[in-house]
């Protein structure tokens, strides 16, 4: 085996050595042995284009172009032309896929499913990575930059892993040490025989007889391995590094009090729930007799860029004792206070905490935070609810109509917090606000109207196989639509309550769920949910609930309110709403009475995209995804294009005077040279024009006419070489035209093909690009030399 092919197979085998980290991730492990296979086959077309052999930029762009194949046969088929052809469907569904990929990798806990999404992050990854490895290493010959694109795969795998990685970062090691090895065996087999350091006499002189450099370099590399596994764990105070797997903080915080950042808890949420078999997800016994009310809420949606309600940043704080008095609650509000105690399932990961809203103290174990506005906890360090048992104290407020009627305006600060929307928000969602609010005399008979033009009168229909709107236009699609569940009906009523002045934001967590026979209740996947809650000043945050058919209309909202049209009789009784929610159906819709009247509606299997932030089809970015796959494919025509370009310009140019007569001659000269070598002639610079013509009449067995027109230029080149005055010689570009005519008679379709396309001469880039660099950088160098040298006569002192 040459040494190339040994330094490749080298690259390959340490990229999956590295790639063994992400093993702990994902079960099952099978996506490592396919991520091998397109490795090896990526690996050996990079080996045959380094033979034939191509230029080094386009040997990795035959590569890439490969890989790019590979994937698409292999995840996006059905999308492609011929079914390996990418093309715009093709980066489209792979924008899919890594999308849903890094939705689970956020959802699922360690290990997760291999879903189709997981498996292209993966084997994609190790393809991307084991291409940059392989173009480092064995392409451009340096072994040692390609340790970063290595340890780069480590970290990510690191990062995301919650037991001990130093197994991984050794094994991940060993692989870059036996990369460098080969390249060190390698590089000296060029000079002639690998030595391995003879055994010597032990001698004064010799001291043991020196050292072999195969056998120093893996002395140097076991003690650098050993220094990297070892010093951290005697240097405690140096936490956090790269084989520290446990996270710091939440979010993008820091764990240690700061902020938790805006990332939504949906993403954990939304793909889980589209299941055809309902899952527990927790179950909890409370001495509430009631339970109608008991939303189990897991956090806030406070922030609206009119594409998407999102958590904002807050501050978090230990978890207290007791809980501060909910904001905006007097103490006129009738309350009760209740205890609720829940289990969560082994397998429900959540970083958000469920819990009664408001909660007055929680009992819970663990590592948690305290978000106070929202009045949440969240994991810290990774800390999840998989398996939690913990107690819930919490409030169940019971205002009236009048007292939420009678609020007061809110304060300042709140109300320019909770009522900002966006410029980008149509103006179709303020104007249908005011329609239906006309003639109110206070917020609170505008937000029963706006629930109730939700769910009765505006003529909504309840459906799970709605399209998810995105983008700025979603809300204003779904009003004119009228179709759709639980995302679209609070996200419409909160950015409307907005419009209106009322503060407002979207709450996410579970309805109260089914009773069982042994007294608890269990809360499945189906019992997801999301409901607006609105701010009235001496309340509070406050529940309502405009999507039909799903939870329980709050008792506040049931009495014949001001303004509005629909008697008390027509909504639904306190003891209908503890009914288990039934199956979700996938285009059934409940009639108008039916959706206060009968809780046997279906329930909803949510899908919706939380956080999509464009309308419609992306052509910003089908269109770059086009222009990128034209890239990729004009790169193998690089090379054709650059030789068609020097050609007409070595041929095309004429002399008058002697230097150009000279000049003219000699890029003749070259292109003769250049053409036989594109033939597989290489060039031999030792010889003299008339011996090289001759050597290319031999290897090329040209016709006559062909040898004479090469002998012809070479005799061109010899006059204006040595003649004392330098003349120009007519019909050299018919010369070399024949001469090619005669090389592409004598030679096999293949290399016909292969001087069209892949020029070996196309080389001469790359030199010239190199030489470039070292005569730039040689003078720098003498630049720096010549700033920093030391005047004569000055001494350090």
């Amino acid at each position: 085996m040459s040494g190339g092919a040994r330094l490749a197979l080298c690259a390959a085998a340490a990229t999956l050595m590295a790639a063994c980290a992400l093993l702990p991730l994902v079960d099952p492990a099978t996506w490592l042995l396919q991520a091998a296979f397109l490795l090896a086959v990526q690996t050996g077309v990079g080996a045959a284009a380094r033979r034939v052999p191509l230029a080094r930029p386009l040997t990795i762009a035959v590569q890439a172009l490969v890989s790019l194949m590979l994937l698409t046969l292999t995840f996006a088929r059905e999308h492609a032309v011929f079914g390996i052809i990418p093309g715009p469907d093709v980066f489209q569904h792979f924008g899919v896929l890594l999308q849903a990929g890094a939705d689970d990798v956020g959802r699922y806990s360690i290990p997760a499913p291999l879903s189709d999404g997981i498996r292209m992050m993966t084997v994609g990854g190790v393809l991307v990575i084991g291409l940059a490895v392989d173009a480092l290493a064995v392409t451009m010959r340096s072994a040692a930059p390609a340790g970063l694109p290595l340890l780069a795969l480590y970290s990510v795998a690191a990062g995301l892993s919650d037991g001990d990685g130093w197994p991984w970062f050794l094994l991940a090691a060993i692989g870059y040490l036996m990369l460098l090895l080969a390249e060190g065996r390698d590089r000296l087999s060029q000079w002639g025989r690998v030595f391995g350091g003879a055994p010597r006499a032990p001698s004064p002189d010799t001291s043991g007889g020196a050292v072999a450099p195969i056998r120093t370099g893996r002395r140097i590399g076991a003690v650098a391995l050993g220094i990297a596994l070892v010093v951290p764990l005697g240097l405690p105070a140096l936490d956090g590094g790269l084989l520290d797997s446990a996270g710091t903080g939440v979010g993008s915080g820091s764990g240690g009090g700061g902020t938790i950042s805006a990332v939504n808890p949906l993403v954990s949420l939304r793909d889980s729930l589209n299941v055809d078999e309902d899952r527990e997800v927790m179950s909890y016994r409370t001495n509430s007799e009631e339970t109608q009310d008991l939303y189990l809420r897991i956090v806030s949606l406070d922030e609206f860029d009119g594409t998407a309600w999102k958590p904002a940043k807050r501050n978090i704080t230990a978890v207290p004792d007791s809980f501060p008095t909910p904001p905006g609650l007097g103490g006129e509000v009738r309350r009760t206070e209740i205890q609720t105690k829940l289990s969560a399932a082994n397998w429900y990961a959540q970083d958000w905490l469920p819990m009664p809203y408001p909660a007055s103290k929680v009992d819970i174990s663990g590592k948690w935070r305290f978000e106070p506005v929202g009045r949440t906890l969240v994991g810290d360090h990774g800390q999840t609810t998989r398996g939690l048992e913990y107690t819930v104290n919490s409030l169940i407020v019971q205002p009236t109509a009048e007292q939420l009627a009678d609020a007061p305006a809110a304060p300042a600060a709140l109300r320019r917090e909770f009522t900002e929307v966006p410029d980008s928000l149509p103006p179709v969602v303020a104007d249908t606000a005011q329609r239906i609010t006309a003639g109110s005399t206070n917020n609170y008979e505008r937000a029963v109207k706006l629930q109730d033009w939700f769910a009765l009168e505006g003529g909504f229909t309840y459906d799970t196989e709605v399209q998810v709107g995105s983008g700025s236009q979603a809300i204003a699609r779904f009003l004119r639509d009228k179709e759709g569940f639980c995302v679209h009906f609070s996200f419409a009523m909160a950015s409307m309550a907005r419009t209106l002045g009322i503060p407002a934001r979207v709450a996410v967590g579970f309805t109260p769920g089914s009773p069982q026979a042994d007294g608890t209740m269990t809360v499945g996947l189906r019992d997801a949910h999301a409901w607006p809650e609105l701010y009235f000043e001496g309340v509070g945050w406050t529940r309502f609930e405009p999507t039909p058919n799903r939870g329980t209309v709050p008792e506040y909202t049931r009495t014949n309110t001001p303004g509005t049209s629909v008697p008390a009789p027509n909504r639904p009784s306190e003891s209908a709403s503890t009914a288990p929610s039934a199956a979700p159906s996938t285009s059934e819709s409940c009639s108008v009475t039916q959706k206060r009247l009968d809780q046997s509606c279906a329930s909803e299997s949510p899908e919706a995209a939380f956080g999509v932030t464009n309308d419609g089809p992306p052509w910003g970015l089908i269109l770059g995804l086009i222009f990128a796959a034209l890239a990729v494919l004009a790169v193998p025509l690089l090379p054709m294009l650059w030789r068609i370009r020097v050609r007409s310009v070595r041929l095309g140019a004429h002399g008058r005077t002697e230097a150009e007569a000279a000049a003219h001659t000699l890029a003749v000269w070259h292109e003769v040279t250049d053409t036989a070598w594109d033939f597989g002639i290489a060039p031999d610079e030792s010889q003299t024009p008339r011996k090289a013509a001759a050597r290319i009449v031999r290897i090329g067995h040209l016709d006559s006419a062909a040898a004479a027109s090469v002998h012809r230029v070479a005799d061109a080149v010899e006059q204006v070489l040595y003649a004392p005055r330098p003349r120009a010689t007519a019909g050299l570009a018919d010369d070399v035209r024949r001469m090619t005519e005669g090389l592409r008679a004598t030679v096999s379709r293949g290399t016909r093909l292969r001087a069209l396309l892949a020029p070996r001469s196309a080389v001469r880039v790359v030199w010239a690009v190199a030489e470039s660099w070292a005569s730039l950088t040689a003078r720098a160098s003498a630049r720096w030399t010549t700033l920093t040298r030391r005047p004569s006569g000055q001494s350090n002192s």
